[in-house]
């Protein structure tokens, strides 16, 4: 273990990959937050660069981008009362608020910091818990494998939010999709219509950037958006020490809540903010003060959902299995650069792995760097026109 950790940081602490990581956090942050982006349109649209990358390189800077919005999200969220991203609807409720009555670089600090701290518990469980899955998984046989994928679109029926036949539906859609192409095991062409593009299935670039990419900008350009930004001056960067003794605690339990909801298909990383800040209102002795500017329920949700965001890279690296559609593209990224995801990339290749790994805990150490000294600029990017 020691051996491989070191390996992981000689790989991820690289120039290059220390560049791309740095790409991929300020992209992240970026579109994290300006709301309507999102990292999902952004990756899609990134995508077929990553043909022309080093596959641990690619991996980096998408990655990056994928936990770097959870970061920008809070930003809008305490200071213009608007979710950068879907996963910071949470922190609006208290991180506002603790904003309007003069506690906004308290708010972003907090923000900040449990974020951090989240993702690097987050990062040592994917270590410790990751080989042991994977050397799990390595025994699964065909049987598993067809529990294992009728899980995973059951999960995708259920957790779709959508009524069921409409979910059914989508998940029958999504099936009969993948069996465009050529059969692996006769060799026979299926639903390809005598068309030579479609022998080798549905290509992953052109079908996120449609679903994606393209779509999302089309949405966002389509609807009015307004944006209020705060006037009020930040104030101190470093939360009171009654602030911080509060937080602390509803970090950790929210860490350990992200940490294990995250590995869930089906949205884990939204998921576990709710869970986080219902818990910590049913455990504190003033629930009441809740929604008016409480630091226990702007702490607990950004500790879920970066802990979230990283161990959900542990079904997707140990069992091939994405939780969310951007993770679903990294796959298909990975599947781009000829590496098939599944419990042999330990082994096959201990470097992609292990660097990815250690590029996570360099990432997020560079999110705090890059965001709270940057909290000025990115306020005025909101002031641009949509």
């Amino acid at each position: 273990m020691h051996d491989t950790i070191l390996l992981g940081f000689s790989l991820a602490g690289t120039w290059q990959n220390l560049g791309f990581a740095l790409i991929g956090c300020i992209l992240g942050t970026l579109i994290g937050v300006l709301p309507g982006v999102g990292p999902l349109a952004t990756i899609s649209m990134l995508l077929s660069m990553t043909i022309y990358l080093d596959p641990l390189a690619s991996l980096v800077m998408l990655a990056g981008i994928f936990y770097g919005a959870q970061y920008g999200g809070s930003t809008t969220a305490i200071l213009c009362n608007l979710p950068g991203e879907a996963s910071a609807v949470v922190t609006v409720l208290d991180g506002h608020k603790m904003a309007r009555n003069g506690r906004a670089g308290s708010a972003l600090a907090i923000a900040a910091l449990s974020s951090l701290f989240a993702g690097i518990v987050a990062t040592i469980v994917i270590s410790l818990f990751a080989p042991v899955l994977s050397t799990f998984a390595l025994r699964f046989n065909a049987p598993e494998y067809f529990a294992l994928m009728m899980l995973g679109l059951f999960a995708a029926v259920v957790f779709s939010g959508a009524r069921l036949p409409k979910a059914l539906a989508m998940a029958c859609l999504g099936v009969l999709l993948g069996t465009i192409g050529t059969d692996v095991e006769t060799g026979v062409s299926r639903f390809t219509f005598g068309l030579p593009e479609l022998s080798e299935g549905i290509g992953i670039v052109a079908l996120s950037m449609g679903l994606f990419g393209l779509s999302e900008i089309i949405m966002n350009i389509s609807k009015a958006e307004s944006r209020e930004v705060m006037k009020a001056k930040i104030g101190s960067l470093w939360p009171s020490r009654e602030e911080a003794r509060r937080a602390a605690p509803a970090a950790a339990r929210g860490t350990a809540i992200g940490s294990l909801l995250g590995v869930l298909p089906g949205g884990g990383v939204v998921l576990s903010t709710f869970v986080a800040y219902m818990f910590e209102q049913k455990v504190s002795k003033t629930p009441e003060i809740f929604g008016k500017g409480a630091v226990e329920g702007l702490a607990a949700p950004e500790a879920a959902n970066n802990a979230a965001a990283q161990t959900s890279f542990i079904p997707l690296l140990t069992l091939g299995i994405p939780t969310t559609p951007t993770l679903a593209l990294m796959l298909g990224a990975m599947i781009m650069q000829g590496i098939q995801p599944g419990p042999q990339v330990m082994i096959t290749r201990p470097d992609l792995f292990w660097g990815l790994i250690a590029s996570m805990l360099i990432g997020n150490v560079m999110l705090v760097i890059i965001n709270l000294p940057m909290i000025g600029l990115w306020v005025q990017l909101l002031r641009v026109p949509y």
